[in-house]
């Protein structure tokens, strides 16, 4: 049995809106294409042929969404301890190279998302911060070359 995946309670309601609009989404293909079908020589019908390649692009993302559900552990990010960077928390860090300060939230591979300011507990970063400390320092081997930093910050997150 595969072991479960946290993800934070907003990223699992992403998930299943998605779900929600494919499985709506899909159901109108299939009466589009059965409708196509009716109309004679599918090699030739142009409507049937992209409607069934449409239909399997969508079952191939819904069946993906299902396992990701299915195998998804929701976290509450609002309720999670800060005595040390753990998955839902909001951490500062400060890069001892440049002096930069840098805050993430440490979420898991199915929500996170750097454009909106959080990191996989998969990634390199990720991992090299969980399980840290306030002012615990490390090193991680990032593309840029190698990042070392401080934990200089741990917060509660403000979303689910």
């Amino acid at each position: 049995m595969s072991q479960l995946v946290p993800i934070s309670v907003t990223g699992f309601n992403k998930l299943k809106e998605e779900l929600s609009g494919l499985e709506k989404e899909a159901a109108e293909l299939r009466e589009r294409v059965s409708e196509a079908r009716e109309q004679g020589d599918l090699k030739e019908n142009g409507a049937y042929i992209y409607g069934r390649q449409q239909l399997g692009f969508i079952e191939g993302r819904l069946s993906e969404l299902r396992t990701r559900i299915n195998r998804s552990e929701k976290v509450d990010c609002t309720k999670v301890k800060c005595d040390c960077v753990v998955f839902g928390t909001v951490v500062t860090l400060l890069n001892l190279n440049t002096q930069e300060k840098m805050t993430y939230q440490l979420l898991g591979p199915h929500d996170a998302d750097i454009d909106m300011g959080s990191i996989s507990t998969h990634s390199p970063v990720g991992d090299a911060i969980h399980g840290l400390s306030l002012g615990d320092r490390g090193s991680v081997k990032i593309p840029s070359g190698e990042l070392h930093f401080e934990v200089i910050d741990i917060a509660k997150s403000q979303i689910e």
